[in-house]
């Protein structure tokens, strides 16, 4: 999937009109896409072709992310407030209920647009939200340190450290069991968009008090994750499936955090099982 080549202007009724930029490839069934914090739609390149065969595949930049500007001064990035702008983004964009596939804090956003009937199915790749405290202190801390990282390295240092399998694993090994996979351009690119992202301290700041304590009933859910998750570890999945019994656990063998990258053909896989 190229750069974002679109933007949208949302109006809710409620709200202050805020932008979003997105891309869309396909035609069928919408699947919108929703990536994690500090990421943007461009993590998604990996399994857009394969799922824009048989869908339509829309690919959301959430606000403050990526190419999409922050909300409107005063606006809270709590999933409160994010999720019912979520659902007026999909109106605006012409998509009734579609189904939707998230990673990480785009996992715990889909998962709250299932509990409230707002979509056809759910995906939900390490999704945010199933922590213990110290889970959750050592989960965010890494992130603070992520941000801090992209925030210190000059442009010139990064390019150079992205030219080579061990300089990309310094800048995302993080996210990826197997980010020597990821291009130099890709990982520039998602390095310049955590940099630059001014939803993340606000969006950090509002997972303080997250947890996801509630069934998502009616709707298809399957929750994922990485054999190799080290910054949501594999065994919240677990009680993900404790609270949402009806949810289809599936291990993800070999992937990190982020795991289209590492395993694209597995997690189209699963997105279209979900979808099926």
């Amino acid at each position: 999937m190229a750069a974002p080549v679109s933007f949208a202007r949302i109006t809710p009724a409620d709200r202050p009109p805020f932008t979003v930029a997105y891309d869309r490839k396909g035609a069928g069934e919408p699947i919108v896409l929703l990536h994690g914090i500090g990421h943007h739609l461009q993590a998604w390149r990996p399994v857009c072709d394969i799922l824009a065969a048989s869908h339509e595949v829309i690919a959301l930049d959430l606000p403050g992310f990526g190419a999409s500007p922050a909300l409107p001064g005063g606006s809270s990035y709590n999933l409160s407030s994010v999720v019912p702008l979520l659902t007026a983004a999909f109106t605006e964009l012409g998509v009734e209920r579609p189904h939707v596939v998230g990673n990480s804090l785009g996992g715990l956003l889909a998962l709250e647009l299932g509990r409230t009937a707002a979509v056809r199915s759910v995906t939900a790749l390490s999704p945010a939200g199933f922590w213990t405290p110290a889970e959750r202190r050592y989960a965010l801390g890494v992130l603070r340190g992520m941000y801090a990282g992209a925030r210190a390295l000059p442009q010139p240092v990064v390019e150079s450290l992205a030219r080579s399998a061990l300089g990309r694993a310094s800048l995302t090994g993080t996210i990826y069991a197997h980010p020597g996979r990821r291009s130099a351009e890709a990982v520039v690119a998602e390095t310049r968009a955590l940099r630059e992202a001014p939803g993340f301290a606000p969006t950090l700041a509002a997972g303080r008090e997250v947890r996801f304590t509630s069934d998502v009933p009616g709707v298809p859910v399957t929750i994922a994750w990485g054999s190799r998750d080290r910054l949501l570890l594999p065994r919240q999945g677990v009680r993900a499936k404790h609270t949402i019994p009806g949810a289809r656990l599936v291990r993800l063998p070999g992937c990190g955090h982020v795991p289209m990258n590492d395993d694209p053909a597995l997690v189209a896989r699963v997105i279209l099982d979900t979808v099926g």
